[in-house]
């Protein structure tokens, strides 16, 4: 008789663990911090979703590192107006880091979908 209640135990367990599992990676993809922070010091995160940079105008200061990420179907690039910096195109998943070394302004857009733009503003401290 107990291996009859055993065995529905496991299988419930397993069942919760399974479910517990997938919430987690869930989790993980869908926390929050701050716009433009990624945790480090001195790096931050411009996101690429929905034709947008996220955020759309980030302040970082002089040694920042910023790292795009693209979370669209689309492949996208990064492109400094002043020519600062220029990505590749990179595609779903992938991402590409500058560190910013002056301070100013950095306007920036994808080339090939010039209604995405973004600016970079870097402080001296």
């Amino acid at each position: 008789m107990r291996r009859h209640t055993v065995l529905p135990a496991v299988a419930l367990l397993a069942a919760v663990l399974v479910v517990a599992g997938c919430s987690g990676s869930e989790v993980a993809t869908t926390t929050t911090q701050a716009p433009g922070t990624t945790g480090g010091p001195n790096q931050y995160q411009v996101v690429m979703e929905s034709f947008a940079f996220t955020p759309a105008e980030l302040t970082v200061p002089v040694g920042a590192t910023v790292t795009w990420v693209n979370r669209h179907a689309a492949t996208h690039d990064g492109v400094a107006d002043d020519g600062t910096f220029a990505s590749p195109l990179f595609g779903t998943g992938e991402t590409y880091s500058f560190t910013f070394t002056e301070p100013g302004e950095y306007p920036y857009i994808c080339s090939i979908h010039p209604s995405m733009r973004g600016t970079i503003i870097v402080t001296a401290s």
